[in-house]
């Protein structure tokens, strides 16, 4: 049944199914494939639910054909453009630049003055 399909073809599926792990798409009335979660689309995908439902009709990738064990590895992801901005919904999570001039990669001999500094002026704060 698998012998019909090759990797990298690109073919149209309907969604049979849905578990946590991923999505079964048949690709003719004899043979199904999985398309993992991580195949679903470009981006972090928390549930399947919220990009695909069974009946769905998808474009999907073969991205590899196990003849032996009679399984198909799909990928949607692989036939979508990726995108070229980050979307709002994608957070950058890199953390925010200070603005100060002591923010940023300084050497430990650079910065040990300014804390043997900051540490004698904290110590006679509270020496009286």
């Amino acid at each position: 049944m698998t012998d019909k399909f090759e990797t990298g073809q690109v073919l149209e599926g309907n969604v049979t199914g849905i578990q946590p792990y991923g999505a079964f798409v048949a690709l003719d009335d004899e043979t199904q494939g999985l398309v993992h979660i991580s195949e679903i689309t470009h981006g972090y995908v928390k549930d399947i639910h919220d990009h695909l439902a069974v009946g769905d009709a998808v474009k999907v990738k073969v991205l590899n054909v196990d003849t032996e064990n009679n399984k198909v590895s799909l990928s949607i992801r692989a036939t979508q453009e990726p995108p070229k901005n980050r979307t709002n919904n994608q957070k950058n999570h890199a953390p925010k630049q200070q603005d100060n001039a002591s923010a940023g990669f300084n050497t430990l001999k650079d910065k040990l003055d300014e804390w043997i500094k900051q540490s004698e002026n904290r110590e006679g704060t509270f020496k009286r």
